[in-house]
């Protein structure tokens, strides 16, 4: 029997930007399985793994892993990169794992290492997305390209990731599907911005607007440890949530932030970041909550009940307290 490839990655820039760099170094015709960046228990849509060969790209395993045993015993190959919490590992011999839960480190990264840097631009874009923004200049620099370059590689990766933020697709200005199809025939970013402006204006206009909004809501929770924002359910707030939890990282970088926004069925989505000098415990917090999960220095909950958020803020002040 013919193998069938399916090709499942996160929505964000770290997700795109991988998979982009393994089909231009092995193009391949897959069906593509993707979502929201929350949207992370993908492969239970691979409904038979009979004859499939899966390439699974950040999306934690742990979150995962009941579908990756069910796929695996009906016959799949799997080859899984990823940089989230992974849980209790899988033996198998048709399971590939290539696992890194290094905090300066992201799916994009561990593909670009593996491929000994072939499209290293993609992988740098990635790693401005993921807010890895220190290791992305280094790492870009010591590649050879201009500071000016790396402008545009940070504006593009930042805005990738803020479009896959949302409850659900609409929320989105461009279904990440749709978007990795326009760029996949590229082999570094530069092409793609010469040849297709029109998406990453519309994503700069979006973003800034976002942004702006956001800037204006006021702290509910604020100390030197942490800092809460509550914002309102509105396609806008979806979007933004965690693009402005990094940014907030990257001003307040001794603090801690979460940014709680309203869900249409009055529970909380919350964005959870570590301060970027002591980078841990957001995957703490968050995983002592039933839907919560994520790495040390970025993490979330999909699905906060209200009356619950007092209790969320005070663990994350026992999480991040410096006394």
């Amino acid at each position: 029997m013919n193998s069938q490839f399916i090709d499942v990655f996160n929505g964000d820039a770290d997700g795109l930007c991988a998979l982009i760099q393994l089909r231009r170094n092995n193009p391949q015709s897959s069906e593509l399985i993707t979502g929201v960046k929350r949207d992370i228990n993908l492969l239970n849509r691979v409904h038979n793994g009979e004859g499939k060969h899966l390439t699974v790209l950040d999306i934690s395993f742990e979150k995962n892993v009941r579908d990756i045993e069910r796929l695996l015993g009906q016959g799949a190959t799997i080859d899984y990169f990823d940089h989230h919490k992974m849980g209790k590992p899988i033996f198998h011999k048709h399971l590939n794992i290539g696992v890194d839960l290094s905090t300066d480190t992201c799916t994009s990264l561990i593909v670009d290492n593996q491929l000994q840097g072939r499209y290293r631009a993609w992988a740098i874009t990635a790693a401005f997305g993921d807010n890895l923004t220190n290791k992305a200049h280094v790492l870009g620099l010591e590649s050879g390209f201009s500071e000016k370059d790396l402008i545009l590689l940070k504006q593009l990766g930042t805005h990738l990731n803020y479009n896959s933020y949302g409850s659900s697709l609409d929320d989105l200005f461009f279904d990440p599907k749709i978007l990795y199809k326009k760029i996949q025939p590229f082999d570094n970013p530069f092409e793609f911005l010469e040849q297709d402006s029109e998406i990453l204006n519309t994503l700069e206009m979006g973003f800034r607007q976002d942004m702006s909004k956001a800037k204006n809501i006021s702290f509910i929770h604020n100390n030197e440890d942490i800092a809460v924002i509550l914002l309102p359910n509105e396609k806008w707030a979806h979007r933004v949530g965690g693009v402005f939890g990094n940014q907030l990282a990257n001003d307040f970088p001794e603090r801690a932030h979460a940014v709680v926004t309203e869900k249409n069925n009055d529970n909380y989505l919350i964005s959870i970041r570590a301060p970027l000098n002591h980078k841990k415990g957001a995957d703490l917090l968050a995983s002592q909550f039933p839907t919560g999960g994520g790495r040390k220095v970025a993490a979330g909950i999909n699905e906060l009940p209200k009356g619950q958020l007092d209790y969320f803020i005070d663990a994350m002040q026992r999480q991040f307290d410096r006394k």
